[in-house]
């Protein structure tokens, strides 16, 4: 989709993805016509600026208000990123049942961010009653698209044998896939897996991807799981997680 710029310069939204690299500011200016202009892509991106001051001031609630604009045109991420507002406070009091709602109708499309958000409300009971079935079976629709959270999320309840019967090949596959489609607590589950399996050097591989990627909530508690190894080649990871850690502060 196309919008009118200036009277001779036409840009797609792929084109203002590309300008936002090179040249933030002047990105953020066409956005912004575009979004004012109707533009349900141009609102939604202009949401995810705002949100990160990415070529323009930072602005939680005004992200809010475009995403939900953009919500409202049709745009089913837009409507996954107002739930993520919702959820975490960004530009508004935290109202994870209204949260739970866009993220719903985000999953209800098939988007897999809008599964895989709605599935952590219900498996956790934020916003919504507690469901875990329902959340099993959301994280295996999003990891069947190739959503990479999902796919180590399914292998959990797979390894665990909870709601669903217990298939440690099916498990060990799912960690597989997340790993390698980049998500640092797959590659973590697949290292632990490749270590009970006598594979340590695979195993170290992933763990060394894993931190390279790693949330500080996710380098703290993996730093406590790899103390408590029995091999100690694993065991050494763990200064390695608690020293990257340590750059987050």
């Amino acid at each position: 989709m196309g919008f009118l710029l200036r009277r001779q310069e036409v840009l797609n939204v792929e084109q203002l993805q590309s300008m936002l690299d090179d040249s933030p500011v002047r990105a953020a200016q066409a956005i912004l016509i575009a979004a004012k202009e109707g533009v349900v892509d141009a609102q939604a991106l202009l949401g995810q600026i705002l949100l990160e001051g990415r070529g323009i001031a930072r602005d939680e609630a005004l992200a809010l208000r475009w995403f939900q604009i953009a919500a409202q045109g049709g745009h089913v991420m837009a409507r996954n990123m107002a739930g993520r507002c919702l959820e975490h406070g960004w530009g508004c009091a935290v109202d994870e049942a209204a949260a739970a709602r866009q993220y719903r109708l985000a999953a209800e499309t098939g988007l897999d961010w809008g599964q895989y958000n709605y599935a952590n409300l219900l498996a956790t009971g934020r916003g919504v009653v507690q469901d875990q079935a329902q959340a099993l079976t959301l994280y295996r629709q999003a990891a069947e698209q190739g959503h990479a959270k999902s796919m180590n999320l399914l292998g959990r309840y797979l390894e665990d044998g909870q709601y669903c019967p217990k298939d440690l090949e099916a498990a060990v596959e799912w960690y597989r896939r997340s790993a390698e489609a980049g998500d640092f607590r797959g590659q973590f589950s697949y290292a632990a897996v490749l270590a009970h399996r006598g594979q340590i050097d695979a195993a170290l591989e992933w763990l060394r991807k894993a931190l390279a990627h790693g949330s500080l909530k996710f380098l703290r508690t993996a730093h406590k799981a790899l103390a408590l190894a029995n091999e100690p080649q694993i065991r050494a990871m763990a200064n390695a997680y608690q020293q990257r850690a340590a750059t987050f502060s």
